[in-house]
């Protein structure tokens, strides 16, 4: 069972207030402790587009990486893949999404576009690559999302060379039934799949419960604290937090204790830190 912290990427980048690098380096430095096999540190993304992570490179320079952890980044082109290789990064992430509306608002372009956006990207990574397939459940515009339409997207990514596609339920808005729909339809899969669940509606973790005893996913994305949400659903909650799956889970490894240090180093400097239900 493999947990990703997503805390430090996806958690913080929407915060309003400029968190300090310290507290970043110190946080994923912590979380590298906690057991994840994976910590997406941050995006080199234009600074316009996402200030809060315009230090990426010097968060990158300053961690304590810990031997088994896979460091890796959110790139968006070819230009984000030069600045994260120079940084040393262990693995990329590229972004699209299963609904044409959100893509087109949130990176400003259409799916196609943006896979395109990929080609040389996934080709020169010279690391390993997963690639984020959001909404892939509900649109905040278009409402919810077909199950084909999710398969194409994943198919296309697959065929670019991704070595890992994680299936995002953006807006937190997904049940069971409707993973297990999608599930259905997209495995056996050509690429491993992980799931990214936010926990809007309070499903997060029996969804993610779904996926695994139901159709044996084993890799799954959280955050420390259930730090961050999307910007595109008002009032929405964070991500599932990673001690909630912790929790449920078997065999992560995760020290749910030392997530939650963790987490504090950061909930001083960003909104409150807004935990899931855990059952």
């Amino acid at each position: 069972m493999r947990i990703v912290e997503v805390g430090p990427r996806d958690g913080l980048q929407n915060e309003a207030a400029v968190i300090p690098t310290d507290a970043k380096v110190a946080f994923v430095d912590l979380l590298g402790k906690t057991g994840v096999s994976e910590i997406e540190v941050s995006s080199f993304v234009s600074p316009k587009w996402v200030p809060q992570l315009a230090d990426a490179e010097e968060v990158f320079k300053r961690i304590r990486r810990e031997p088994g952890v896979v460091y890796s980044a959110l790139v968006p082109n070819e230009k984000g893949l030069e600045r994260a290789r120079a940084a040393g990064v262990d693995k990329i992430a590229v972004f699209t999404a299963a609904s044409e509306t959100f893509n087109r608002k949130n990176i400003n372009a259409s799916i196609a576009e943006s896979i395109e956006r990929f080609r040389p990207v996934i080709r020169d990574a010279g690391v390993p690559v997963r690639a984020y397939v959001s909404t892939a459940f509900w649109c905040p515009y278009e409402g919810k999302v077909a199950p084909a339409a999710v398969a194409d997207v994943v198919r296309r990514l697959a065929d670019l060379g991704a070595g890992e596609i994680s299936i995002g339920d953006t807006i937190g808005k997904a049940v069971p039934d409707e993973v297990r729909a999608l599930l259905g339809l997209l495995l056996p899969s050509p690429v491993p799949l992980a799931l990214h669940f936010h926990d809007t509606y309070g499903h997060a973790v029996e969804n993610a419960l779904c996926g695994w005893k139901e159709f044996g996913i084993e890799a799954f994305d959280a955050s420390a604290g259930g730090l961050g949400g999307c910007p595109y659903a008002p009032g929405a909650s964070g991500n599932v937090a990673t001690e909630a799956l912790a929790r449920a889970l078997p065999g992560t490894g995760v020290d749910v204790e030392a997530v939650r240090r963790a987490a504090a180093i950061v909930a001083p400097h960003a909104g409150p830190a807004r935990r899931p239900r855990v059952d």
